[in-house]
């Protein structure tokens, strides 16, 4: 989906970038004026039908289980299932110490390890094939982050935690 603000449309059409190639589907402009075929149904190329048909089947489905309360819903439970983890183990807290600012989705935890500990305590999972990605961002304090989105099952996010357990076990010895 793309909206533009006047000034958007103003900057494309007056900006003209250096001698480099542009992705098709990022070419808004045609002959220095916004191209209205974008904003009128056609199709650009096949990446943007298979990504609003996927879009469709997305709200299809976010509509077939209860709409928006039930998206939420659903990551509120998964960020309860990590609240309660969290509550029984002294050496994992919330990177939000607050929770009135605390994601339900992107789930951010500081762990009792060093950073090098940290880095073990992810690739354990990985090679596990229990987790992907779980470190922190790079920039952030050492820490990992779990996803807990509505498209997550809370029953997986239940499976996840022994091995949050064990993981730290190992890579703390």
């Amino acid at each position: 989906m793309i909206v533009l603000s006047p000034k958007a449309v103003e900057r494309l059409e007056s900006y003209t970038p250096e001698n480099r190639p542009l992705p098709k589907i990022f070419r808004l402009t045609k002959k220095g004026k916004v191209d209205g075929g974008i904003f009128t149904g056609a199709t650009i190329n096949t990446p943007s039908m298979l990504a609003v048909e996927d879009y469709i089947d997305a709200l299809t489905w976010a509509d077939s289980i209860g709409g928006v309360p039930a998206l939420i819903k659903r990551s509120e439970d998964n960020l309860k299932v990590i609240e309660d983890f969290v509550a029984s183990n002294d050496w994992i807290d919330f990177l939000a110490s607050d929770p009135s600012i605390r994601s339900s989705t992107s789930v951010c935890l500081t762990l009792a390890l060093d950073s090098d500990q940290i880095k073990k305590f992810a690739s354990l999972l990985e090679e596990e094939n229990v987790a992907y990605d779980i470190g922190g961002y790079r920039d952030a304090p050492p820490s990992i982050r779990i996803w807990c989105g509505s498209t997550v099952e809370t029953s997986d996010v239940e499976k996840l935690m022994p091995f949050l357990t064990w993981a730290y076990e190992t890579a703390k010895a």
